[in-house]
This record gives structure tokens, sequence and C-alpha cells, in this order.
């Protein structure tokens, strides 16, 4: 069996003192995801008043954070073979906090490609941190209770995700009406102190971030998290060693990597779009600012009654990404066929439909990879370029009759369609007789 370089492998899995000791990490390091991915959503509609966009320009905020991901996870693979999963946490967690630092000679210049570039560093360290972590989690206990455990994960990243965008927003937008308005009487010179002004109140915060990530970083490394070989030890291992000669043998795999690739663009489209979507309709910032945070919000909800109270004694996780399929495809029909504060409603409540996408899905997807499961998971976490690529296509439709940007969410449907098929009968693909 495959050792990592430098580390010696622990095939036992952690039980009582020191595997709740390894949930609680991981879990801290969820919140951490969410809190930076999250930051996204304020970010786009700050970084349009500040840097002067076009929304489809401003969108490129979540392109850049994301696309780091495919670039990424494969270079991130190569990372945990030579540190394994506890040293590759340290060194994303130090890459996030370089990312966030970049923020600085950013906002000292206010010039949008080296935000985007701060933005693309801090993808990359989460790239490595969820490599990392997503298969972690998963194997660190039982696989029917998989989902379970990613739910708890999940509440740990969606309470940050929801907390986020409101404290970033106090200190960058809290007066983005009455900013907006003063902008629009101030010409030449004060106005491009103003938008200077405006760009430099990133920097507290982000110098804040950086320090928390590496304070982090350091806990991490102190810590007992114990070292869990990835490949498995089930009695599928060796045949699978056996008849699977590379990565490409595992159609499961490539469908649930789509389906990864959809459902991460839906999710990024209901939780970063909803302010700006708000705003479009004449919802006043002061009011918009908060979307975000009810999506996610509503994802938090998902996690508990599906996630943690109903997986897995009433349903099963593939059950779960039904329902999932179906809420999303029911609630965007409704967000495009409503008006107004009703129809912001139905896309906050899309995050009640994502919230067991992922941790029902991941399971399905690495299921009986045995020794391939580390690449599997790169393919997996290169999938999150869905939330790079949609957006800017849901940017695109929503310019095509600015007066009515409800038809951008039709991009929603195939989307939750695919993972509906998946759910059925993709996740079987190639393991039938296995």
């Amino acid at each position: 069996m495959h050792q990592h370089e430098n580390i010696p492998a622990q095939n036992a899995i952690p039980t009582g003192r020191q595997y709740w000791i390894s949930i609680s990490i991981i879990g801290a390091l969820f919140f951490i995801f969410g809190f930076i991915t999250w930051l996204n959503g304020i970010l786009i509609p700050y970084l349009e008043i500040a840097c002067e966009l076009t929304t489809f320009q401003s969108l490129l905020v979540a392109f850049a954070f994301y696309i780091s991901y495919t670039c990424m996870a494969l270079p991130a693979s190569q990372v945990l073979k030579k540190t394994g999963f506890k040293n590759g946490m340290v060194t994303g967690l130090l890459v996030m906090a370089a990312g966030a630092l970049i923020f600085i000679p950013a906002a000292l210049m206010r010039v949008y490609g080296i935000f985007l570039g701060g933005l693309f560093i801090q993808g990359t360290g989460l790239t490595i941190l969820q490599t990392a972590s997503n298969p972690y989690i998963t194997i660190i206990g039982p696989r029917e209770t998989a989902a379970k455990r990613i739910s708890i994960m999940g509440i740990c990243n969606k309470i940050a995700g929801a907390l986020a965008p409101l404290i970033l927003a106090y200190f960058i937008l809290s007066d983005g009406d009455a900013f907006v308005a003063k902008l629009e009487i101030l010409e030449n010179i004060e106005r491009t102190a103003a938008l200077d002004g405006l760009a430099s109140r990133v920097i507290m915060p982000y110098v804040v971030i950086a320090a928390v990530l590496s304070m982090l970083a350091l806990a991490v490394r102190i810590s007992p998290l114990p070292e869990v070989e990835a490949e498995s030890k089930d009695p599928d291992h060796k045949m699978l060693k056996n008849s699977r000669k590379n990565i490409f043998q595992f159609p499961h795999l490539w469908l649930g990597a789509l389906a990864l690739f959809l459902y991460v663009g839906v999710e990024v489209i209901a939780g970063d779009t909803i302010i700006r979507y708000g705003i479009a309709l004449g919802i006043p910032i002061a009011q918009a600012k908060a979307f975000t945070t009810y999506t996610l919000l509503l994802m938090v909800a998902g996690y508990v009654v599906l996630g943690i109270i109903l997986i897995p004694k009433i349903i099963s996780q593939r059950t779960a990404l039904k329902i999932s399929a179906f809420l999303g495809i029911l609630f965007t029909l409704m967000a495009i066929f409503t008006d107004g504060i009703t129809s912001v409603l139905f896309i906050a409540l899309l995050g009640f439909a994502n919230a067991l996408v992922w941790p029902a899905l991941w399971p399905l997807a690495i299921h009986n990879l045995g020794r391939f499961i580390k690449t599997g998971s790169s393919i997996l976490i290169m999938m999150i370029a869905g939330g790079a690529l949609l957006p800017l296509l849901w940017g695109k439709l929503a310019g095509i009759d600015p007066g009515n940007p409800q038809i951008a969410y039709w991009i929603c449907i195939p989307c939750y369609l695919y993972i509906l098929y998946y759910a059925i009968s993709g996740y079987r693909a190639g393991i039938k007789n296995e």
C-alpha cells in the first residue's frame, strides 16, 4: 500500500477522544472555508462600486476564486502525496493568508486585477485545504454515515458563510445607499478620492483574516490530528487494484464530477448573485446586503433537517439527493415566475435545496475508488470550477434584458435535472456488479 513520503500512515480509524478532536479540528477548517468563500457575496457589489465595473465584470470575483480549483486541484493532490493530510491543511491555510494580504496593495492602488489575483491565491489555498479535508471527513468513519458527518461540516461552513457577508458589509458597505447617491454628484478628483477611500476599507478586515488563518495553521500543526491512510482497506480494494488500471475506468466518478460541477454553479449563483439581483429589482443596498446570509441560513436548515435528522435513519443519502434536485427545480421556477421580494425569497430557498447535494454526491462519486481516491478527490475538487463559469453565464444572461434579470435563472433548471438523473441512475454506472 502506498505510504505518504516522510509520514508514517496510520491505518486505524481514530476512535473515542481522538475521533472527536479530529472532527472538531476539521469542523473549524470547514468554518474557515465558509467564511472566506461567502465573502464573495458582498465583494461582488462592493468591487462593482469601488472599481466602477459592469455586472459581468464584477462576477469575475467568483470566476477568479473558483477557477483556481480547476487550475490547482491536481497540483494540490501532489502536495498531499508529499505532505499527507495534516501538513497539507497547514500549507493550504498559509497560502490563503498570503492571498488575503494581496488585498492590501489591491486596495491601495484600487486595481481590480490585483484583487482578482488575491482571490485566485485564496482559492488555491482552499483547494489544498478542501482536497485534504473532504476525503478525510469521508473516510474517518463509516461510509453509510458519511453524509451525516459532511452535513455537520456543512453547518460549520454555512454558519460561517451566513456571518461573513454581514461582518464584511459592516466594515466596507454599511453606508452603501448613501455612498452611491453621493458618488453620483461627485466629479473627477473628488470622485476618485471617494472611491479610493471606499477601496481602502477592505484592508483592515483582510489583515485580520490573514492573521487568523496563520494562527489556525499553527494550531493544526501542533494538534493531535491523526494521519489517516486514504486508500481503502475494504474487501473491494484488492479487486479494484487488479481490475482497474486508471481513473478513466470509473464512469460513476466522471458522471458525479459533472453533477458536482453543475451543483457548485447553481450554489454560487444562489449565494453570490442574490444581492446583485435584489439591487437590480430596486431593493435598497441596506436591505439587499443580508440576502446572501438568508441563503446560507436556509442551507443550514437543510443540513439540520435532511442531513442530521433524516439521514440515514429515515432516508438514504441518494433519496436526499433526489429531494434536493426536485426542490431546486421547484424553487427556481417559482423565482422566475414571481416578482420582487417574493422572487428573491425563492432564490434564497435554493440554499435549502442545495444543502444536501454536496454531502450526498461526494460519497457516491468516490465509492470503490480504492487506491485512486486521491486522484478522484482532486477531480471532484476541480469541478468547483462550476462556481467560476456558471455565474459568468448568469451575468451574460442578466445583461440581455437588465429590466428582467429573472430570465438568467433559467440556467439552473438543466443543472438540477442532471443532478436528479445522477441520483436516480448515474451513480451506478460501472459499479453494478461490485
